[in-house]
């Protein structure tokens, strides 16, 4: 791998570390997470904090640099659909009392990158702060493959007894999701956790994103009505991005 591929890749897994859960690290306890050593891991953070990307605060610990914010602003800024999309997910979330969230398709990478920060009540749910989710175990996933008209991933573990794991069923499974125009799962990342899912359109019916609710598998008795209010929702940001068809 070229030095310069090698060291992008080696700062974008040290800047993966910062989530919700975990806002601050320190060198050793980077280091010993990515299993490098210690000088490796100070000459990594010292570069990303001199470039403002990481700032260094008490005792030593590390946070995420202001400069992310711009850069976070400006990605957000060249995707027109982003702010209506995000204000749908939070009046959806607080309509249902469930958390909502945005999906989009990175190759075959399914990225959570908005969820909804009020209005939810009830148990925990799985994956509330991860970023990348499996795509063949959750309602938004396979609503983006699906609609993409990708095979399953190659590397599809079963995380539960129900997850999708054989191109048989995904065959069957994407079909219907392709009819339908909504995906659900349930119990298939984990038991106990289940999902929906509907695809925000752009002019020409171009899928921009999933817009999607996780809940417990109890609640999955209102799917219906959920649904409902999920393609409600999806067509109002659709109606504002231009899309006037049914997909």
């Amino acid at each position: 791998m070229p030095r310069t591929h090698a060291t992008v890749e080696a700062a974008v897994r040290v800047l993966e570390l910062f989530d919700a859960d975990r806002t601050e690290w320190t060198l050793s306890e980077v280091a010993r997470h990515l299993g490098q050593p210690t000088s490796t891991v100070h000459e990594q953070l010292q570069t990303l904090s001199a470039s403002g990307l990481l700032v260094r605060v008490g005792r030593g610990r590390y946070r995420l640099g202001w400069r992310l914010l711009k850069l976070s602003s400006a990605l957000y800024g060249s995707l027109p659909w982003y702010a209506p999309a995000h204000d749908a997910m939070e009046r959806l979330a607080r309509g249902t009392h469930l958390l909502a969230f945005l999906c989009v398709l990175h190759g075959d990478q399914v990225l959570c990158v908005a969820r909804s920060v009020q209005g939810r009540d009830g148990p925990p749910v799985a994956g509330e702060l991860d970023f990348e989710l499996p795509a063949h175990a959750t309602a938004s996933g396979k609503l983006l493959l699906a609609l993409a008209g990708q095979a399953l991933p190659h590397s599809a573990p079963a995380f539960t007894p129900h997850t999708l794991t054989t191109p048989t069923a995904w065959d069957a499974e994407s079909r219907s999701i392709r009819t339908q125009n909504h995906a659900l799962s349930r119990d298939e990342w984990a038991l106990g956790t289940s999902g929906l899912a509907v695809p925000l359109r752009g002019e020409g019916g171009m899928v921009l994103a999933a817009l999607g609710l996780s809940l417990p598998t109890a609640r999955m008795t209102a799917s219906e009505s959920l649904l409902r209010a999920l393609h409600g929702a999806a067509a109002e940001v659709g109606w504002t991005l231009g899309f006037r068809g049914e997909g």
